[in-house]
């Protein structure tokens, strides 16, 4: 089907009763017009059957994702003996996003996406395949790693300008993206606990066999839940970095994926001194795991109440509030707070994350359908990157300073950081209407 055609819908009777069809906006009552209508909830979403399986591919694909890192860092460290080589595969995890997510961007607009997905899943098992050959040295393991590093934002942003053509560009789709985050952030929590556990039972390579089944089985989900769409055209015809800084230039588009880009750069601090941190305070190893799940459970918690109980139009009034005051809980660790205040400032800041799902119905209002698929991976590739240099930076801090300074510092740099994202975002909300394909200086 050629570029620029019709786009497939599902069935009617996949949309769901009482909620905007997918393909339309949500309804937003102006003065006079009544009550804004509430929000559809979860429940609405897993009506429409193309998202079971795009939801079902996820999970399998996520799981796959958090077992092989898990299993290779082990692996690794079985054949080097050696602890940085071990951890440098975590840290492959981030870096390459870049590359990816800025270099690869154009490719999500250029190609069908459902084979853009399936591919990307076959590209990951394949990766995993080569890993587990026991003849392939410590080098091409780390670049295996890389290989899917750099690949992973095209598959997120290809799957999350989908759910747009899957879930309509209104509340079913900020719902639907909602849920994909809350089940990645519950990987945090049973994820690598999963992956223990098959550790004990199997080999790392053995691990790795299974993760390559996951990302198969998400392949042969999304080639057959999913509806065959064209290519939507890369609309500004530039490819690379050219296509990427033609985008930028829309200041709307900018300023938007700033406000993405700029709280999880913060928000990791405590995270990646959690360790240190309870070293500093001399708590035990299960303290440590209460402080690195407080952030996780805050951010699902707030996901979960704002998505069943506000209505739209609530949840784009609260962006910038949540956005702003998301790490002023870190002052907390001014004091140097026993666990049980350190954890609930966490808890309390990933529940700001909330401000993610008004953000979302911004953010796809203001792209061109025909640059959505860049945009989304440019989006992708740039929270992980920041989230492994926050990371990186706070460990550089926490070298010459303590940690519970280090951490209550980021407290007040990222609030001020974020008063003058949200400034800016502000300044370009007069274009989130009808001007939403015209390009801004």
């Amino acid at each position: 089907m050629p570029a620029g055609g019709p786009k497939a819908e599902p069935a009617p009777a996949d949309r769901t009763e009482g909620a905007s069809a997918p393909g339309s906006p949500t309804p937003v009552a102006g003065p006079g017009q009544g009550p804004v209508p509430p929000s559809p909830g979860y429940r609405a979403v897993f009506r429409v059957r193309e998202f079971r399986f795009v939801f079902t591919a996820h999970l399998f694909s996520l799981l796959g994702v958090v077992v092989s890192e898990l299993a290779l860092t082990v692996l690794v460290y079985d054949l080097t003996r050696s602890p940085l080589l071990s951890s440098l595969t975590f840290a492959l995890g981030f870096l390459p996003y870049l590359v990816g997510g800025t270099l690869l961007a154009g490719l999500t607009d250029r190609f069908p996406p459902r084979r853009i997905l399936v591919v990307c899943d076959l590209v990951c098992a394949a990766c995993v395949v080569l890993m587990t050959v026991p003849a392939t040295p410590v080098a091409a393991l780390l670049a295996l790693r890389c290989a899917i590093a750099v690949v992973s934002p095209v598959f997120n942003g290809t799957r999350m300008a989908t759910l747009a053509d899957v879930l309509g560009e209104g509340d079913l789709f900020v719902l639907g993206r909602s849920l994909l985050r809350i089940v990645s952030q519950s990987a945090l929590l049973a994820g690598f606990a999963a992956g223990g556990v098959l550790l004990t039972v199997v080999p790392p390579r053995g691990a790795l066999v299974v993760t390559a089944a996951t990302f198969l089985v998400s392949a042969l989900l999304l080639r057959l839940g999913t509806v065959r769409r064209p290519a939507r055209g890369g609309g500004d015809g530039e490819g690379g970095l050219a296509g990427t800084w033609a985008l930028l230039r829309d200041r709307r588009v900018r300023a938007l994926m700033v406000m993405f880009w700029v709280p999880p750069f913060f928000a990791v601090v405590p995270e990646a001194l959690a360790a240190p941190y309870a070293d500093e305070i001399g708590v035990s190893t299960a303290a440590l795991g209460l402080l690195m799940c407080a952030l996780p459970v805050g951010t699902i918690t707030g996901e979960l109440l704002a998505g069943s109980f506000l209505s739209a139009a609530a949840r784009s009034r609260l962006v910038l509030p949540l956005a702003v005051t998301g790490v002023l809980p870190y002052l907390l660790y001014a004091v140097r707070p026993g666990v049980a205040l350190a954890a609930a400032a966490l808890f309390l800041a990933g529940a700001t994350g909330a401000y993610t799902l008004g953000l979302d119905a911004r953010f796809v209002a203001a792209v061109p359908e025909e640059r959505r698929g860049r945009a989304m991976t440019l989006m992708t590739a740039g929270m992980m990157t920041v989230q492994g240099v926050g990371m990186a930076g706070a460990g550089l801090a926490a070298e010459f300073v303590p940690v519970h300074a280090v951490v209550a510092g980021t407290g007040v740099v990222g609030t001020l950081c974020l008063l003058a994202a949200a400034a800016e975002l502000r300044a370009t909300e007069g274009r989130d209407g009808a001007d939403r394909h015209v390009p801004h200086g």
